[in-house]
């Protein structure tokens, strides 16, 4: 058993608290490799933004448990030579089982999502509070979903969204116990979430609904990536293919992010980002063969983005 604790982690129980009477989101943002994460360290302490790391299932895989843990702690250390003690939360993505939970809690994250959206909602109620009440025993604050998000993102994926049904959130909160809520108000998963040009709007009416029945009580928004144009654009200048992308407009994410918003997950728009920095490079320099010459430009610009989320989306610059 690893405690988060002696890794330099903090959970979210705090920085939510902050974050809702403040009117701001705290970032969380996926990684699965080292530019990523220190992509993600940069940008929040060069804004001074507290931050979560996410980690999904498949990116614990594809890393591996006992790497990431020491990551994890590395961002930490590597936060405090860059001259900022950001608070750093790490958290689960997307975890679909009590076992896959327990897991991580023992390699040391502070935070983990149960997501039990796609059960019938008491079966959703009784393996939330099962997660619930194992996390709790070691402090660490566990985040619940009520609704499901369409598209699709690493090992997530449905065809079309149930919203959020504002009478059951009260309930649910009350019997499982968590210390956050992902809520389906029309945001959604991975790059291909509406065609260019489809007017898209997330359902603040019923964000404002659930407010209302559990006030100030942290909510989290999921697939929140906003899909910048621009960047697609270069990714099928150098050879991408990138067609009928579009996200979620950053406005509607800030008037979101003032309310009792206290979460905003992106992760497409992060990959998107490196990947037109790697294709930009590979394709003006065909005989390049080292990594660092092609990551490196991937990592600045993956700064540079999540900068912007921070300053300009969120709202979480100078909230340490």
């Amino acid at each position: 058993m690893i405690s988060y604790k002696d890794l330099g982690l903090v959970n979210s129980r705090e920085l939510f608290a902050k974050a809702v009477k403040g009117g701001y989101a705290i970032p969380a943002f996926n990684f699965n490799n080292m530019e990523q994460m220190q992509a993600i360290i940069m940008a929040c302490v060069e804004t001074k933004s507290p931050v979560i790391l996410q980690v999904s299932s498949g990116a614990r895989k594809y890393a591996n448990q006992t790497i990431l843990r020491y990551m994890a702690q590395g961002a930490v250390e590597y936060a405090k030579e860059l001259g900022c003690n950001i608070p750093i939360v790490l958290h689960l993505d997307h975890g679909d089982s009590f076992e896959l939970c327990r897991s991580c809690i023992e390699y040391g994250f502070s935070s983990v999502m149960i997501d039990g959206s796609h059960l019938p909602y008491d079966e959703n109620v009784a393996l939330t509070k099962k997660v619930v009440e194992y996390a709790h025993k070691y402090d660490v604050t566990v985040e619940g979903e009520l609704g499901v998000l369409a598209g699709i993102e690493d090992e997530v994926s449905a065809e079309r969204h149930t919203y959020t049904r504002p009478e059951e959130v009260q309930d649910f909160v009350a019997k499982t116990g968590v210390d956050s809520l992902a809520i389906s108000v029309g945001t959604s998963h991975g790059a291909y979430k509406f065609k260019p040009g489809q007017k898209h709007e997330i359902r603040l009416d019923i964000l404002a609904e659930i407010e209302k029945r559990i006030p100030g009580f942290p909510i989290v928004l999921h697939g929140s990536s906003s899909v910048p144009q621009d960047i697609v654009a270069e990714i099928n200048h150098f050879g991408g293919n990138i067609k009928d992308s579009a996200g979620i407009p950053e406005d509607q994410l800030r008037l979101a992010a003032k309310s009792a918003v206290c979460k905003i997950n992106i992760d497409s728009d992060g990959r998107l980002a490196m990947t037109a920095a790697v294709r930009r490079v590979l394709c003006e320099h065909p005989e390049e063969f080292d990594p660092r010459k092609y990551l490196g430009p991937a990592r600045e610009k993956l700064k540079e983005l999540y900068k912007h989320k921070v300053v300009n989306v969120l709202g979480s610059d100078n909230k340490i």
